[in-house]
């Protein structure tokens, strides 16, 4: 069985230990590293290469997302996760256009920690419930009228189309090709028998649940379990 390298970052001794202890009692994962201080993160991030780096948002020094930032743009192959106490909307919205790949707070941690890593582990990012509806992430549970010709996947799909991001993103956010996303939409399109994002748009937000379409667009993209 192959051990999914992790490496943690908190500010919290006490809290740092306690999650090192909870990921090392499982055979399919391995701590490698941690650090209390955000400032020595990304060195030792870039040194190590953990398969996953879970990380505070929230640090005095240097947060989370100054972190996840500078991992992407150094192309690090880290998959991050954010473990916090809270989140506010507009931080969820600059995770997700940064390419995070979970989501989780802490008071969940103890039951839910290690199936967000097996699943970030396995390519399937993981937003917590709670997360997923602060932001207003997830789609219509049952579509009607016109989307309800879609599939699951087309509805994922869409979604994300109407939260703003482009097939780039997509095909990053869930891990596809950026040509599959195309053929995708093509779909939509003829489906709804529309030839834009805009009409997309207006069909999608019409939705009940949905709501209006949201200020920050990458806020509302469709990834959360599974």
């Amino acid at each position: 069985m192959i051990a999914h390298s992790v490496f943690l970052v908190d500010d919290h001794p006490v809290l740092l230990r306690g999650l090192a202890d909870l990921v090392s009692m499982e055979s399919d994962l391995r701590v490698i590293g941690s650090t209390t201080e955000g400032s020595k993160a990304f060195a030792l991030l870039d040194r190590l290469k953990p398969d996953i780096a879970v990380l505070d948002i929230n640090m005095p020094d240097v947060s989370g997302l100054a972190i996840l930032r500078r991992i992407r743009s150094a192309d690090l192959p880290v998959r991050v996760v954010f473990l916090t106490a809270m989140i506010s909307p507009a931080q969820v919205s600059e995770a997700i256009a940064n390419d995070v790949w979970g989501i989780l707070l802490k008071e969940a941690a103890p039951d839910r920690l290690i199936d967000c890593l097996r699943s970030v582990a396995a390519g399937r990012r993981w937003f917590a419930d709670e997360v997923a509806v602060m932001a207003d992430i997830l789609p219509p549970q049952n579509p009607s009228g016109e989307l309800a010709s879609l599939t699951p996947r087309e509805m994922e799909i869409a979604g994300l189309a109407c939260s703003g991001l482009s097939n780039k993103l997509i095909a990053r956010q869930l891990g596809a090709g950026e040509g599959t996303v195309k053929i995708h939409l093509h779909n939509i399109f003829q489906k709804l028998r529309i030839n834009n994002r805009t009409a997309l748009a207006a069909l999608y937000y019409r939705q009940p649940g949905t709501g209006e379409a949201p200020e920050h667009p990458r806020a509302n993209g469709d990834s959360w379990k599974g």
